[in-house]
């Protein structure tokens, strides 16, 4: 929430009344302005082991030179009041300059690790960056330069990105927000919109309230959110869906201080008993055997 308590809106965070139960994406509305276009990226919500990771874009006329003007940069060196009146600005020349973001649920991000073959973060991350470039493409935009804070091995990510958008020139750095302008406008779209969604998360999960304590930036080495993940781990349910239940960390909270649960095929079971119980009624087949028609089989 803002200092004087008002609740925040945003139009790329679904309000505090809709859970975020999948990944989305928002698009500002298309400039009219006459291109070619640069485009930046940036994401926030990497690291922390609760809410979303988004990235976002921001784009522009590569003539257009306002942009260097506007005060953006590494959204993690301004304060939330900078950051929100700089969010503010992404919406003032909506004829010159546009910008989406891409929100990776909790949800989506745990499940995708966990997959066999795992899609590890980075791949998400290139996955969420490829699909925002191209819908913004696809909108009529011409985009000329992209510029890419850095994902992995700079010169592969590069050579990827440059082998997707033939004819764009392609530049991938570290700190890339603090060195161009449209990449810093890319990185206020993601952290603001990434801020609103965890400080207004609606929990999913019927009857659940939250603990009346502040759960801090999300990363594992806050005390803050230490604090808010011991109060709110269910010795039998585990932890809400804000929280990434991949990470681990929360395996190691949830083996400390959760309660062992054994897992059993209760059908296998039954079915195993009750070939069990037929073999003393007939040595030759057992009648369970006998209903299902089958021949030959020696019983448990």
């Amino acid at each position: 929430m803002s200092d004087d308590d008002e609740e925040i809106r945003i139009p790329s965070a679904p309000g505090p009344s809709v859970p975020i139960t999948t990944s989305y994406t928002y698009h500002s509305p298309t400039p009219t302005a006459e291109g070619p276009y640069i485009l930046g990226v940036d994401e926030a919500g990497r690291g922390p082991v609760l809410g979303p990771m988004v990235y976002g874009v921001a784009f522009c006329p590569k003539a257009w030179g306002k942009v260097d003007e506007m005060g953006f940069n590494d959204s993690k060196q301004l304060t939330p009041e900078m950051r929100s009146t700089l969010f503010n600005t992404l919406s003032e020349h909506e004829d010159h300059f546009g910008w989406a973001v891409r929100v990776i649920s909790p949800q989506d991000i745990s499940s995708g690790m966990l997959k066999r073959p795992a899609i590890n973060l980075n791949e998400q991350a290139k996955a969420a960056t490829v699909l925002l470039i191209r819908e913004v493409m696809e909108k009529g935009i011409q985009i000329s330069e992209l510029y890419v804070d850095a994902l992995g091995p700079i010169p592969e990510y590069q050579r990827y990105l440059s082998s997707l958008f033939p004819g764009v020139s392609v530049t991938v750095e570290k700190k890339a927000d603090a060195t161009y302008k449209i990449v810093g406008a890319a990185s206020i779209a993601a952290k603001k919109t990434r801020d609103v969604c965890v400080e207004q998360w609606c929990w999913e999960e019927e009857g659940y309230t939250a603990p009346d304590i502040p759960v801090g930036s999300g990363y594992p080495s806050d005390p803050n959110t230490k604090n808010w993940l011991q109060e709110a781990l269910h010795p039998v349910f585990g932890f809400p869906r804000l929280v990434r239940f991949s990470w681990q960390t929360i395996t190691t909270i949830m083996d400390r201080h959760g309660h062992a649960v054994e897992w059993s095929d209760e059908g296998q079971n039954d079915l195993r008993a009750a070939f069990k119980m037929a073999e003393g009624l007939d040595k030759g087949r057992c009648l369970v055997a006998k209903d299902l028609h089958v021949k030959n089989i020696t019983c448990i």
